[in-house]
């Protein structure tokens, strides 16, 4: 298919959105981001719009995640060729959205009045399947571009970051809808009037208005709570280890020994908790016993409890069982709990469809193949402390994973990740602030651990407290409060994207070309008829 004047305009909204997203972190541009791909809507066939939405998405997956490129040539010792053809297949496969979001849009809104009711609920309904179909992967949800704009990501303690997307994309269509009638031009046919406009306008900047209000009575509301609330000091060590040799059997007692200086360096500000980083450990912790030793009697020394991520591994009848694991060692040395990864990372843990993609190693290939943890399993650690709902790596962008820790009591939420796979690209950015949103949602406090940044906290109103730069040896501590409320979006969950759903399914399931409008006009026929 030639790119054309519609292709133009999908490429148009592709880079817009990606520059809404952090290196560039132009927030803003999301806003409008999807007005070109709308103009470009505006006369095209079904199968044309789905080819005009795949544009989008395919050059907007493609520049947010250039460095899957880096991450399986270094770490997965790929050849350039299959490194940027892996880069393809998933953004093609990602691009698929935005295609079935045009599709969707076309099919169903014969009015254009009807974009800034249904757009929005197909969108977020589209990302929200992207968060478990072929085992999920929902980075650079639309609403994470606003992770810096407290006021208006407030509302995720209701809806999610779901709330947030559908909120952009209905100023998307509200300012659509303004340009169409400002113009003169229709959509499919149907011309808006200057009054339908206003009203369109009127009603997102109403929303937009009510959004900012509930954000600062809930910052109010959260900042009060906060200086109540009991305090749990928290000490992040970030070892800053080259992921070159994190492996390296050489280098495992000095790695572990940098480990265990920078924590006790930590001690004279008194933590109560130490949390160290993903895999921190170049062993299994427990199957090793001189390196574990080597830990817990530092553990012993310091008088705190420790949250080390750790690989370990189990029998299972005369099979082995391997785990990316977080362990909570006591201050006496003795493992007072373990979490197990429950969302494993393709390619990264294990290999799905091996038959079929047996050229592809793993990046962690010091191991066989990890296995699932149990989902919403929490650490306690005494009495009169926050229980901890730890999320490791990239379970951290499953929103629905951390609220089941907290439906589960998790006081205090606690992500530990290695990000060197990343280098220096936009991705450690882009990760970290959608660890953000979990403590919006849920509204916790959340700290993170890196091995090379970025480690930091967040308050459960999403203000990052304190962050390091990467590549850099850390030593964070701050007290942050444990709060006990369970926000609306804790308690129901996806309802928006769900509700979404449902309505888009229920219009694609219609005859073509009868949308909403189809619908009205059989209801008004058969209210015709019973006169």
């Amino acid at each position: 298919m030639r790119l054309g004047k519609e292709g133009g305009a999908a490429l148009i909204s592709g880079l817009l959105l990606t520059a809404a997203f952090p290196k560039i972190s132009m927030p803003i541009l999301a806003w409008f981001a999807l007005v070109p791909l709308l103009v470009a809507l505006r006369e095209r066939s079904a199968g044309d719009a789905f080819k005009t939405g795949f544009i989008a998405g395919l050059v907007h997956y493609l520049t947010l995640l250039y460095w899957v490129v880096f991450t399986m040539r270094v770490y997965g010792y790929l050849p350039w060729w299959q490194s940027v053809s892996l880069l393809f297949l998933l953004a093609a496969y990602l691009a698929l959205y935005p295609g079935i979001f045009a599709l969707a849009v076309v099919r169903t809104c014969r009015n254009p009045i009807h974009l800034i009711w249904l757009a929005p609920f197909f969108w977020v309904a589209l990302e929200y399947v992207r968060t478990f179909l072929l085992t999920g992967f929902p980075w650079g949800l639309v609403g994470y571009s606003q992770f810096n704009r407290l006021h208006i990501i407030q509302i995720s303690d209701m809806f999610g970051v779901y709330g947030v997307s559908f909120l952009v994309v209905l100023v998307n269509t509200a300012i659509y809808v303004l340009l169409l009638a400002a113009a003169g031009k229709p959509w499919r046919g149907v011309t808006v009037s200057r009054q339908q406009a206003f009203k369109t306008t009127a009603f997102a900047l109403a929303l937009i208005t009510l959004t900012i209000v509930y954000g600062r009575y809930r910052i109010a509301a959260m900042d009060a709570a906060m200086d109540k609330a009991a305090k749990t000091r928290v000490a992040l060590i970030q070892g800053n280890i080259d992921q070159a040799r994190k492996w390296d059997p050489a280098f495992q007692i000095s790695t572990t020994k940098k480990y265990v200086d920078l924590t006790l360096s930590a001690v004279d500000r008194q933590p109560d908790l130490v949390v160290w980083p993903e895999t921190a450990t170049p062993f299994y912790f427990e199957a090793s016993p001189k390196l574990t030793q080597l830990v817990t009697d530092a553990i012993r020394k310091a008088g705190v409890y420790l949250l080390v991520g750790s690989p370990s591994v189990q029998a299972v009848g005369d099979q082995a069982a391997y785990y990316n694991s977080a362990y909570l060692v006591a201050p006496d040395g003795s493992i007072a709990g373990r979490y197990d990864k429950v969302h494993l990372v393709p390619f990264g843990e294990y290999v799905p469809l091996k038959q079929l993609l047996s050229f592809v190693g793993k990046m962690v290939a010091q191991v066989g193949d990890f296995s699932p943890g149990k989902k919403g399993h929490t650490l306690a650690w005494g009495p009169d402390r926050p229980k901890l709902g730890v999320q490791i790596c990239f379970e951290i962008i499953f929103p629905d994973l951390c609220r089941s820790l907290v439906k589960n009591g998790a006081g205090l939420l606690v992500n530990l990740t290695n990000d060197a796979w990343f280098d220096r690209s936009s991705a450690a950015e882009q990760h970290f602030s959608m660890a953000a949103f979990r403590a919006i949602e849920n509204r916790r406090s959340l700290v993170r651990c890196a091995n090379t940044g970025i480690s930091g906290v967040v308050d459960p109103v999403g203000r990052v407290v304190r962050r390091t730069e990467l590549f850099s040896d850390a030593v964070v501590v701050k007290a942050v409060p444990a709060l006990t409320e369970q926000a609306l979006y804790t308690r129901m969950g996806d309802f928006l994207p769900q509700i979404g759903l449902i309505i888009m399914g229920i219009l694609m399931l219609l005859p073509s070309g009868k949308g909403v409008i189809g619908i009205k006009r059989g209801i008004d026929r058969k209210v015709g008829r019973r006169r």
